[in-house]
């Protein structure tokens, strides 16, 4: 494992002070440094195996057992991200962003990839791996379809009004939640959004560029169009799979296209 000295000095020194809490029956690594990409910028991305037993206890007790582990200088929960059983946090200095997911033993197995084990107190992570394999994210490209006609409307109506904050707003989301998987998937990799795109993905990511917009509603309107048609291009490659609305996308672009011309 190739990881920065920052990062690499930070797991040596962690994980004695884990071993030595016997509530905690392993530790793993997710996200770039197990993945093989870390650069100087990474996250760590850790996931604290407890046993079930003193799972509530651990809970309850998470910050103050972080900042007992390491120099704490800032952490929350991470409920906004849907995951509530992590802590976000900062550590050092010299600060490193720390991601700590603390895991009942008995649901260690269920998972969308293999973690890399870092240490395994009676061998429970590597049996619990072998029992299942993990199952990759779902992406829906019919629900997907299904919506994206109708946010384009959406964000044609920002256009129209001059939000212009909304609307940039909306084409951020449009690249995180549409464009950015389907880009992903050309490529061959799994979708996540936008992260690593220039990397992994570098000819779709120039592409993507044409979808990004300053506070200007001529860019904006550009913008706009420029991710119907990315989407429209990119989607065609799964056309079998997909129910197509052709009637809301005619009448969707129609309506962008009008909105744009008012104040040409």
């Amino acid at each position: 494992m190739d990881v920065p000295s920052l990062h690499s000095q930070f797991l040596d020194d962690l994980l004695p002070r884990l071993r030595g809490d016997a509530r905690v029956a392993g530790v793993a690594l997710t996200g770039s440094l197990a993945g093989g990409r870390p650069d100087a910028y990474s996250d760590v991305d850790l996931i604290l195996v407890i046993g079930d037993g003193a799972y509530d206890e651990v809970m309850r007790e998470r910050l103050a057992l972080i900042g007992s582990w390491t120099s704490l200088v800032a952490g929350f929960t991470g409920e906004h991200v849907g995951e509530p059983r992590v802590i976000i946090s900062l550590v050092g200095p010299p600060l490193l962003h720390v991601d700590f997911k603390f895991v009942r033993a008995s649901d260690f197995a269920e998972r969308i990839e293999d973690p890399q084990i870092l240490w395994d107190r009676d061998g429970l992570l590597a049996g619990a791996l072998t029992q299942r394999p993990p199952v990759a994210e779902a992406f829906d490209l019919q629900w997907i379809e299904d919506r994206f006609w109708v946010w384009v409307h959406y964000g044609a109506t920002k256009l129209g009004r001059g939000e212009l904050f909304e609307t940039v707003d909306f084409l951020a989301y449009l690249r995180e939640t549409v464009l950015g998987p389907l880009a992903a998937r050309r490529a061959g990799t799994a979708p996540r959004g936008v992260r690593h795109l220039e990397a992994v993905a570098p000819e779709e990511a120039h592409e993507l560029r044409a979808t990004v917009c300053g506070y200007d509603r001529h860019e904006a309107g550009r913008a706009l169009l420029a991710a119907a048609d990315l989407y429209r291009r990119w989607s065609d490659a799964d056309a079998a799979a997909v129910e197509r609305n052709h009637h809301a996308e005619e009448l969707a672009v129609r309506y962008l296209r009008d909105v744009i011309d008012q104040d040409s």
